[in-house]
């Protein structure tokens, strides 16, 4: 992101609470129910022009008109799958020596036939 400033038509992210501690289920974990539950969306600014933190009108791709924070300015996609697990970084070479093996076992009782 290069500027603080977003126009019209520029796709922005927004924030906004859905509900507040207060709001929320009371079966929820101690440290979940102390904070609002928030949504975060990403859609084109309706307003003129907005910086970071301003109260402003985004138009989804599925043509909803939502009220937020604005929080990003073309905001990247930043999908990954965690940390790595140490157990499962070597499990692809350590299949691929166990069917090793268990070929060879194969393929030497076939030569005794």
């Amino acid at each position: 992101m290069s500027t603080n400033l977003a126009k019209r038509g520029d796709w922005v992210q927004v924030q906004l609470n859905i509900l507040s501690p207060q709001e929320r289920s009371t079966y929820l974990p101690e440290d979940t129910k102390k904070v609002p539950l928030q949504m975060r969306v990403k859609g084109f600014l309706v307003d003129e022009i907005a910086s970071l933190g301003a109260t402003v009108r985004i138009k989804t791709t599925t043509d909803r008109i939502i009220s937020g924070i604005l929080i990003d300015i073309n905001p990247k996609y930043t999908h990954n799958f965690g940390e790595p697990v140490p157990e499962l970084i070597n499990a692809g070479v350590e299949l691929r020596k166990l069917m090793e093996e268990i070929d060879s076992c194969d393929s030497s009782e076939g030569d005794g036939k």
